[in-house]
């Protein structure tokens, strides 16, 4: 048996539909009595509604949740949570609502509730990022992981299909990069590959219906699966990849995470071969990485980084970004194969061992 450390990240997760109409008592049981909403400008109306929720302990509504975190948003929602003496944070929405929230957390120490309403995973992980200045800078932290994150499917039956489909491969990401982490855990590789398949079952039942409740269930499954892996061990190549893309190119963040992820486990799937078996198990597929990108294809996914914004100039800028700060990978990241992968990424060729 292989040597490793396992450390539980403390949390509570709640699964059931209708759940969310329940917020109240659970900011009444961390102790709270004033709890701001979050969300973006586009799910304000959900947001309101979980602040009429909340009743007499909401202190109000900060619609301004954007990608990526910049650190101006994140000053002014720090700002607002201490005009309204605010003991909590809700947190309505995906990864930009949720990372909205651990920014605010990270200094205020202000305790979270999740409300996932995509399958980002971002609620599961101590991980923050803000980006300043067009560089995003991450890290972890245990002040900024929710206390309660609830999953309720009846949240995700309005969030459209194309974006459900990048949103599950994004989570997918999270997965398939803890099955090689350095760090990596047996308990992890079991909840990796089992979120892969729970998010591919779920994906693959909400293509044909959107509003089907079990799929949206299983896709919420599998999220919390490949967030929690996320949370627990290190990342590698394909996340510093994104990151780079994402903040200083300004990329969506899940379309970027969907288009890249194909040819970052090519490119390591000769070091990494028992994680390669695990994700073509998992995703029902001979090849993991190929298997994947055909997936996205027939799920109707971006697969071209210059069909959501990168321009062919940039491609050698943000190669010497992604160098610059290595991340540890089972493949060293060197510039000429790593230069290819973002070429064949930008015109959506398949990957390519």
């Amino acid at each position: 048996m292989r040597d490793f450390v396992y450390t539980s990240l403390p949390s509570r997760v709640i699964f059931k539909a209708g759940a969310s109409q329940g917020i109240a008592q659970h900011v009444a049981e961390l102790g709270a009595q004033r709890a701001i909403v979050l969300c973006t400008p586009e799910q304000r109306q959900q947001g309101e509604q979980v602040a009429a929720t909340l009743g007499s302990r909401c202190a109000g509504v900060f619609a301004q949740a954007q990608m990526h975190v910049p650190i101006e948003v994140a000053r002014k929602a720090r700002a607002f949570a201490d005009g309204a003496s605010a003991d909590c944070a809700v947190a309505v929405g995906g990864g930009s609502t949720v990372g909205l929230g651990k920014a605010i957390a990270l200094e205020s120490s202000l305790p979270i509730i999740a409300l996932p309403t995509t399958y980002a995973g971002s609620e599961m992980t101590p991980i923050y990022g803000i980006t300043e200045a067009g560089l995003k800078k991450t890290g972890r932290d245990a002040r900024v992981l929710p206390k309660v994150v609830i999953y309720d499917p009846e949240l995700s039956t309005g969030l459209p299909l194309k974006l459900s489909i990048v949103s599950g491969f994004n989570a997918i990401a999270h997965a398939a990069e803890g099955l090689y982490a350095k760090d990596g855990n047996p308990i992890m590789s079991l909840m990796a590959e089992e979120g892969i398949r729970g998010m591919l079952t779920g994906l693959r039942t909400i293509a044909r219906n959107p509003s089907d409740l079990d799929g949206r269930s299983e896709c919420l499954y599998g999220a919390w699966l490949c967030g929690s892996v996320l949370g627990h061990v290190g990342m590698a190549l394909h996340h510093k990849l994104c990151h780079t893309l994402g903040g200083t190119f300004n990329l969506p963040h899940a379309e970027t995470h969907t288009i890249v992820l194909p040819h970052a486990l090519a490119y390591n799937a000769a070091a990494a071969p028992d994680a390669m078996h695990r994700i073509a198990r998992a995703a029902g597929r001979v090849d993991a990485a190929r298997g994947l990108f055909d997936l996205a294809v027939e799920l109707g996914a971006p697969v071209a980084l210059r069909d959501i914004g990168m321009r062919e100039k940039d491609l050698d800028r943000a190669c010497e970004l992604a160098l610059s700060n290595a991340y540890w990978n089972p493949r060293p990241m060197e510039a000429v194969p790593l230069r290819e992968l973002l070429q064949r990424a930008w015109e959506g060729a398949p990957p390519a061992h």
